[in-house]
């Protein structure tokens, strides 16, 4: 009768440690895109107040315009990157960054997982709740959406093109993916949709 007890109330508490887990790997999700948000608008706060110091006599519609403008250009420059032979020292220091969602069965989505491409060159790949989605390189699905169906062809036409893991504690769950020497924005697209296909039917 007591080992039933026992046995009874180590699976509530595991219970209670599994929702635990899935509730602290949500608030982290959220809390790391909050984070980015806020960087996002603090930049932007910058860029105003610089503008105002040096246009201090000048209207807000006319500084307003100034900024969109000048962001407008920004990303067309980050998009003609991928177009033109550009050296590889103005690259430096640009950022696309990316998010994939899952649409939930109460209507809400739920981040799962961000891409940053950096210096239009280097991409990380993080997954917000590893244990829940249980990404292994062995896994069948995985090497058929993710692998083939993205990163084996980009491999073909850019040989230079290297990939690897970071995983999730002491295990081999995957909990980032490492893209180096990617070089094209539609391999960038090819490995976006491919990875958000993988993740929305896992």
């Amino acid at each position: 009768m007591q080992k039933k007890a026992k046995d009874s109330e180590i699976e509530k508490l595991t219970q209670i440690l599994t929702s635990l887990q899935n509730l602290y790997y949500k608030k982290q999700g959220q809390l790391k895109e909050l984070e980015d948000e806020l960087a996002e608008l603090k930049e932007i706060l910058n860029n105003l107040n610089s503008l105002v110091s040096r246009k201090s006599f000048s209207s807000a519609n006319e500084i307003y315009s100034q900024y969109t403008h000048a962001k407008a250009q920004e990303e067309s420059a980050e998009e003609d990157y991928f177009i033109r032979n550009i050296p590889q020292e103005k690259l430096t220091g640009t950022k696309i960054k990316r998010k994939i969602f899952l649409q939930k069965n109460d209507g809400e989505e739920e981040l799962i997982c961000i891409l940053n491409l950096y210096d239009m060159d280097k991409l990380e790949i993080k997954i917000l709740d590893p244990p829940q989605y249980n990404i292994k390189e062995t896994s069948e699905a995985f090497i058929k959406t993710f692998l083939k169906g993205a990163l084996i062809q980009i491999k073909e036409q850019n040989p230079d093109l290297e990939l690897s893991y970071k995983y999730y504690k002491n295990t081999d769950i995957i909990e980032m993916i490492l893209i180096t020497n990617l070089k094209s924005i539609d391999s960038y697209d090819l490995i976006t949709e491919k990875l958000s296909e993988f993740l929305k039917s896992n």
